[in-house]
């Protein structure tokens, strides 16, 4: 019998295994008949991320998107970036802005139903830390993403997405992101 650390990876496993079984099983992820020529509306997409943290650090992300299928299996879209970040054990230490916000593109191709790869081009503006005048300053950070994901149908038009990325452009002293590996999760409509 497996054996648990504690009641949250058992939940976590349960949920996990839930989830995939349920993607399985529902239908795939929508797609255009280019003969039919649908209008804009019934192309579009909409989802993003979303996620809370509470207690000693708090983190509050809102990511939303929209996106259009392009062909049957190309689509792009926009998306922005809103980010708060609070760590309690630095209060007072001169933490910056905790604020962080910004916008992205993105295109999107099936390679099959349920996998797809992914390019995004990132602009966020946070609180750098500027180690020559040992100050905070308000910078624009581009990442270039490029990575593949994959797609589970909840229905005929939503799902959730996990995606894998890389950020081609990584710099340790300016990203947002500790390392240039990027991993998202999060939901479509």
């Amino acid at each position: 019998m497996l054996s648990f650390p504690n009641k949250k990876y058992f939940n976590f496993v349960v949920l996990t295994i839930l989830f995939f079984s349920l993607a399985t099983a529902a239908q795939a992820q929508r797609e255009i008949d280019p003969e039919s020529n649908p209008p804009l509306k019934d192309r579009l997409y909409y989802g993003g991320n979303f996620a809370m943290q509470f207690g000693t650090i708090t983190f509050i992300d809102v990511s939303p998107l929209v996106g259009a299928m392009i062909t049957e299996r190309l689509s792009g879209g926009l998306g922005a970036t809103y980010q708060y970040f609070d760590d309690r054990r630095f209060v007072g230490a001169g933490t910056g802005n905790r604020s962080l916000y910004g916008g992205r593109t993105f295109v999107r191709y099936n390679i099959l139903p349920n996998i797809f790869a992914h390019t995004e081009y990132e602009m966020l503006n946070f609180d750098l830390f500027n180690r020559r005048t040992n100050e905070y300053n308000r910078e624009w950070v581009p990442s270039l993403f490029l990575g593949a994901g994959y797609f589970a149908p909840f229905g005929s038009r939503g799902g959730a997405n996990f995606t894998f990325l890389y950020n081609l452009i990584h710099d340790n002293f300016r990203s947002p992101y500790n390392e240039p590996y990027v991993i998202r999760v999060g939901f479509v409509l």
